[in-house]
């Protein structure tokens, strides 16, 4: 059974619709992001959730109770913000046991639960100072701890991190996903970061102008984009998008990609999707992520089908443990992941390998992936 369920959600703003038929469900423990770029809707969906906006249709139940219409307060939520949100004139102690004093918990059980998220979090040397004495990632962390007395149902994270320094942003990653593994609670989190959306998510929710693009764990957005929006959004280095060309190839079908200067690549794709039949002499975009495009040494070993092509090399970029380099194909420049220690130098041609198990397919008109 679905702990939270959002069916067939509607928001809008007066005749402005921001959030267009959403459906979602997560298991109980689960990590559901919902990932998007600025403007997708994905706050707005965690302020629904959380009852800080009202929703203009459909529904939101938590543990099998609708709590449309509920007050935020009855929900049994807890909500970290970007902004920390902590009362300046408090201590670190003040602030993490400030709710429950409101709700008359006794002095004991507050201190009690004090010092279980502060060992928890590290911050049990903290206790004593304001909030203008800590650090970015230290006020996270007492931003958290507040949420985690709460002991609720649901904890919902408004793009936490994205206030911290690069370096910082990755530890905390690790600290909320370290959390999540010892507490096992629901928790939604909203980022527009696709690499904290892969690293910490059970689920996916990736969302464009308020509409749900894909719904899948990160194995299936990553591998399987359901659409050219998914697969260019997802990913870093994102996915190499070409124009090609579907032909006969004896009893197969190859994608025909153009190089410039040259002769059209044909790479032959002998466990092309089913739907890809119906393509032959269309035109298509072949997609294929960097790291499945590399030099031949450096090639998955386990791939079942492996094609390579002579590429005109553009430019070299190391990048310590590996390189990448640019190439023109299909009228678009792409990018290879290389082995760090591989031999490539701009201007010359270089022979590349295609895992064509890792190559998904998209209808150029609708943008949907060819299944």
């Amino acid at each position: 059974m679905s702990f939270l369920k959002i069916s067939n959600l509607r928001k809008s703003y007066g005749a402005l619709e921001i959030l267009k038929d959403i459906n979602l469900e997560i298991e109980e423990g689960g990590f559901l992001v919902l990932v998007g770029p600025s403007g997708c809707g994905k706050s707005t969906l965690l302020n629904t959730i959380a009852g800080l906006e009202p929703i203009t249709s459909g529904d939101i139940s938590i543990d099998g109770r609708s709590v449309a219409g509920l007050h935020p307060s009855k929900r049994d939520i807890a909500m970290v913000f970007q902004s920390y949100a902590l009362y300046p004139n408090m201590t670190v102690a003040g602030n993490i046991a400030f709710g429950m004093e409101i709700r008359g918990v006794p002095k004991d059980e507050r201190d009690k639960a004090i010092k279980q998220v502060a060992d928890m979090l590290q911050i049990g040397h903290l206790l004593d100072r304001k909030p203008g004495q800590l650090s970015g990632g230290q006020r996270q962390r007492v931003a958290m701890g507040r949420a985690l007395v709460r002991d609720p149902k649901l904890f919902l994270f408004d793009e936490p991190l994205s206030n911290l320094d690069a370096k910082l942003r990755v530890d905390m990653r690790t600290e909320i996903k370290r959390l999540h593994q010892r507490m096992k609670t629901t928790i939604v989190y909203v980022t527009h970061d696709q690499i904290e959306a892969m690293t910490l998510a059970s689920k996916i929710a990736v969302l464009k102008d308020g509409v749900l693009q894909q719904f899948g764990s990160p194995a299936e957005i990553y591998n399987n984009p359901a659409n050219i929006f998914v697969a260019d959004f997802m990913g870093s280095p994102a996915m190499n998008l070409l124009n090609g060309k579907i032909e006969q190839n004896g009893a197969g079908l190859a994608v025909s990609l153009a190089r410039p200067q040259a002769e059209p690549l044909l790479l032959s794709v002998p466990d092309a999707p089913g739907g890809l039949g119906a393509y032959r002499g269309r035109d298509v975009i072949f997609g294929i992520r960097p790291e499945a495009l590399t030099d031949p040494d450096g090639a998955d070993r386990n791939a079942r089908t492996i094609a390579e092509g002579e590429c005109l090399i553009e430019v070299v970029e190391p990048a310590g443990a590996d390189t990448f380099a640019v190439t023109n194909l299909g009228g678009k420049e792409i990018v290879a992941r290389l082995r760090a220690d591989v031999r490539i130098a701009a201007g010359q041609m270089a022979r590349l390998a295609f895992n064509l198990d890792k190559a998904v397919f998209f209808d150029p008109a609708s943008q949907l992936r060819i299944a």
